[in-house]
């Protein structure tokens, strides 16, 4: 596909702050739930860990929702998740046994089975199909971060999220920090200009390594690597998308959500060498230039025994920024200092209460049930979209070791996830070598 600067601006969709906000603040005035009271049904698709936790917060977000649905590739899954659900959440889990779906179809059963509400947390390369199918069908949605491991995949993820907005259906995406109330205090105070201009930046997500998975003699190939889903970049969108991502979706927001032009960025195995890790980087250090020259250094790893890191430092002109998601610091210095501060926040003591009891990962689905019930269905695509595919360039100039910028990396046609998958399906792709692999 080849794309113009005006297809690629139209793609990505508004560039101010401005835009992002009024585009997720109003909506058309007519919906498809037009009575509050109706019962929302909801389906679950991908009921691992994440998955179960969301539809937990689904209904535990409305008074009036139940879970109608399930749907997982893996049978043990499913069953795991229900059980679990049930425990904790008794009389609102109503999915009958011919409302629980296996196999890698199962998404499709499950939204032609009545529900209203879908929550997309299966693992990321699934994302675009299933994005497109619940938007088709009419549902509201969940849609767990990321949204693509690739390109063409981002571009079908991009035309959903606006045909989304078109149909009046909610989409809430899974950047939970957009949803955590001190760090919407404090980066909008970045963005009403509390520090000055931002002139550089840095975010980390530094962290240990993640669960494995023996391989289990009846398994085939295709199944070994869904059940090691985050070792496959063609599933997991290697760890700078499927997890640091987080870190690279604060620096987005507190740049205005505005998309840098170039990216340069490094990469590779120095410690998750076993072929079990498949062909996924441990360690990523990029760098993100922004029209006006700032500079945003973004760097992460996967290894044990290292020092975390997982914060966003902002320098302005007039101070500096910090937030960390580890210690819970959120503090400006300089010229305008402010530091968060949970217990003065508020002047009414049951607003704080009720405040401090709601976690951002809960936050989400408040607002997106209350949005439903309310007429005006939240649409976060244009910012996520945005986020992805910054997260996608970084990964391009890391693995190719060459500048990108951002219009070719939404333009690229290198398709990393298969059209057609099926479980005896065998496929690899080699782990990418910079100066080698050169194409994005």
């Amino acid at each position: 596909m080849s794309f113009s600067r005006r297809k690629f601006l139209s793609a990505v969709g508004l560039t101010t702050v401005a835009g992002v906000v009024a585009a997720n603040t109003s909506m058309a005035s007519t919906s498809l739930w037009s009575v509050s009271t109706k019962t929302l049904k909801v389906g679950l698709i991908g009921c691992g860990g994440r998955g179960t936790a969301a539809a937990m917060e689904a209904l535990n977000a409305d008074p009036n929702v139940v879970l109608h649905a399930m749907a997982d590739a893996f049978g043990d899954h499913l069953d795991e998740s229900y059980k679990t659900l049930k425990e904790k959440m008794g009389e609102k889990i109503q999915v009958k046994k011919e409302q629980q779906f296996v196999g890698l179809d199962a998404y499709k059963k499950l939204l032609s089975s009545g529900v209203d509400v879908v929550i997309l947390a299966s693992p990321p390369a699934f994302r675009p199909a299933h994005l497109e199918a619940s938007v088709e069908a009419g549902k509201h949605i969940f849609c767990e971060k990321p949204f693509a491991v690739d390109a063409p995949g981002l571009r079908r993820v991009i035309a959903a999220s606006k045909k989304a907005k078109d149909k009046n259906l909610a989409l809430v995406a899974g950047f939970c920090w957009r949803y955590h109330l001190p760090k919407r205090q404090i980066f909008g105070k970045v963005l009403d200009g509390q520090i000055g201009h931002v002139t550089s930046a840095a975010c980390t997500y530094d962290t240990g390594e993640l669960w494995y998975k023996e391989r289990q003699p009846e398994w085939t190939d295709f199944e070994y690597q869904l059940r090691n889903w985050l070792y496959y970049n063609w599933l997991s969108g290697d760890h700078i998308i499927e997890q640091a991502i987080h870190s690279i979706d604060m620096l987005q927001w507190a740049m205005g959500d505005r998309l840098p032009v170039s990216v340069v960025g490094t990469g590779g195995r120095q410690k998750r060498v076993d072929p079990k890790f498949g062909n996924v980087y441990d360690h990523f250090a990029v760098v993100f230039e922004y029209d006006d020259g700032t500079k945003g250094y973004f760097s992460s790893r996967q290894q044990n025994n290292t020092a975390p890191s997982y914060a966003v430092e902002l320098i302005g002109k007039d101070g500096k920024c910090i937030v960390d998601c580890r210690t819970g610091e959120h503090l400006i210095t300089g010229a305008n200092p402010w530091k968060y501060d949970d217990e003065t926040k508020f002047t009414d003591e049951n607003a704080y209460k009720k405040s401090n009891s709601r976690s951002m990962y809960q936050q989400e689905h408040d607002e997106l049930f209350a949005s439903i019930r309310n007429n005006k269905p939240k649409n976060d695509g244009d910012w996520m979209v945005k986020s992805n595919l910054v997260a996608l360039a970084g990964r391009m100039a890391a693995y190719t070791g060459q500048k990108v910028n951002l219009q070719d990396a939404l333009a690229s046609n290198e398709l990393l996830f298969p059209e057609q998958v099926s479980w005896d399906l065998k496929y690899d792709i080699p782990v990418s070598i910079p100066g080698i692999n050169t194409t994005i």
